[in-house]
């Protein structure tokens, strides 16, 4: 009953500066990512009204070894989230819980392990492998098919970073990331502003 969000939201999707304008052009679209890591499963990924921190992950992919972006750039999107699975709402909580424990009771009964969130090399103390929790999001994508719904978007907040000071519980990449399934969600793009002020 409350779960769909009329709302629209600004999204950012750090990218290569070409592939950026083949979209913008209506030459290409979005990709849909669908690696076993993704923290929230399939979909296009965007970061919720925070385009600073889509410029940093832009940055920062550009120096992984198979990285496609040559110049980081960021591209916005309103975006309308329509049936959402959001992790900041209580229900959905308790529905992912729930599907992780019907997922592990699947794994259980066909000799399957359970997948385990991992980091990428030594240094990772985030886990950005999010096997575990992609698994536990496409299958409650299932749970819900079976059920006649359809989620159109993924919602969650994400503590992730450097503490900001000390004995702090605030940290410095801190986000809230977005999963589109639906393109129709995406209302239209644009070329972000630079903002004239730090706040």
């Amino acid at each position: 009953m409350y779960s769909s969000k009329p709302s629209v939201v600004y999204g950012f999707h750090g990218m290569d500066k070409a592939a950026a304008m083949s979209i913008l052009n209506y030459q290409d679209n979005f990709r849909h990512s669908n690696n076993i890591y993704d923290w929230l499963g399939d979909g296009v990924y965007f970061w919720e009204n925070n385009h600073e921190r889509a410029k940093q992950y832009a940055l920062e992919d550009m120096k992984r070894p198979k990285t496609k972006i040559k110049e980081p750039f960021v591209l916005g999107a309103v975006i309308e989230l329509s049936n959402c699975l959001d992790l900041l709402d209580q229900k959905h909580i308790d529905f992912v819980k729930f599907a992780h424990s019907e997922m592990v009771k699947s794994l259980d009964t066909n000799n399957k392990p359970i997948p385990i969130n991992s980091g990428f090399g030594t240094v990772d103390f985030d886990f950005k492998r999010r096997e575990l929790d992609c698994a536990v999001i496409r299958h409650a994508h299932a749970i819900a098919l079976k059920e006649g719904l359809k989620f159109d978007s993924v919602r969650a907040a994400f503590m992730e970073g450097n503490a900001i000071y000390s004995g702090a519980k605030f940290f410095d990449k801190n986000h809230i990331q977005l999963s589109i399934l639906n393109p129709d969600c995406i209302k239209g793009i644009f070329l972000p502003r630079q903002p004239t002020c730090l706040l």
